[in-house]
């Protein structure tokens, strides 16, 4: 079971929980953290001990003296960042009691991550909804926009994160790549490949000598001279499963900078958008026992057919 926050939704924010060893060469809390967060003004820090901001499992407040060992977990809110503005809306599709369906945008992360805070889906739809107990039951990549399911309420979240659990949603994607060679006769074409996230890589690794974990169904939409338009169904939701499956038959997304090929960051281009687009969802309810079909949208810009693409 998930351990609960002793500090309340804030803006639409949730608490961050920091495990704290209970040993260790660290005097206190205080200083165990100095240290694991380097790159911040150790004053500063400390004087969040002094203003009570950093508290335990019952919400007491903890001080720059709390000895190390006292407690195993201690929240916080994180200090908002100076966030640049994504200038896309979030469009709500469907909403009931248990089930919010939404239709992200791309460049907008679906929770609060590294520099974005306020600039994700959550929070923002955590604040326009004025509930704090939304949730998503699954996720999308920042840079791929298309449809995103969240819970409304904690009662019946599990039931909707089951479906993904059991492959019981059928998901289906598009894509738009540069045209590989020979793309004529290589459709439809099931990939399956095995993907391994490790630690601190950005990217995952593909090991061709192991038993695949995933597997992705593409099929052809449309292609013109430059580009192909694809349909992908991934029987797994494995990390990055399908920009890596595409690059694999050298069919790389449009304007994809992990892969084939990791480049160096860079700011958002909006006009250049990664070409992925969660298309659509099937399932039955785990509640109603109705079969529900939700379709984004969204189109693809550098699609054929796009007279604004180039």
């Amino acid at each position: 079971m998930a351990m609960r926050s002793p500090l309340p939704i804030r803006d639409g924010v949730g608490a961050t929980r920091l495990h704290v060893p209970l040993s260790g060469p660290w005097p206190t809390v205080s200083a165990y953290m100095v240290e694991r967060f380097f790159h911040l003004d150790p004053e500063h820090l400390r004087e969040r001990f002094d203003r009570g901001e950093i508290v335990a499992f019952d919400g007491s407040a903890l001080t720059r003296d709390t000895a190390l060992g006292a407690e195993e977990f201690v929240w916080y809110y994180r200090e908002p960042p100076v966030e640049v503005d994504i200038p896309f809306d979030v469009e709500i599709l469907h909403q009931d009691d248990d089930l919010l369906v939404v239709d992200k945008p791309h460049f907008l992360p679906t929770t609060p991550a590294g520099k974005y805070l306020q600039n994700s889906a959550l929070v923002r739809l955590r604040r326009e909804l004025d509930n704090p107990d939304l949730a998503p039951v699954h996720r999308l990549d920042r840079a791929t926009a298309g449809l995103l399911m969240f819970s409304t309420r904690p009662q019946t979240r599990g039931a909707y994160q089951m479906l993904f659990q059991a492959r019981a949603i059928e998901k289906v994607y598009e894509a738009v790549s540069a045209r590989p060679e020979g793309w004529e006769d290589r459709f439809p074409l099931t990939v399956r490949l095995h993907i391994e996230k490790l630690r601190a890589q950005v990217c995952v690794d593909v090991d061709l000598a192991r038993e695949p974990n995933s597997e992705t169904l593409i099929e052809l939409i449309d292609a013109d001279e430059r580009v192909i338009h694809t349909l992908l169904r991934p029987h797994t939701g494995k990390m990055h499963q399908l920009r890596v499956h595409l690059a694999s038959i050298g069919a790389g997304i449009l304007h994809d900078n992990l892969y084939p090929i990791l480049t160096d960051e860079k700011p958002d281009d909006h006009e250049r958008p990664l070409q992925l687009l969660a298309r659509e969802l099937r399932f039955v309810d785990p509640l109603s026992g109705q079969q529900r079909e939700f379709v984004t949208r969204r189109t693809l810009r550098y699609a054929p057919g796009r007279a604004d693409r180039f």
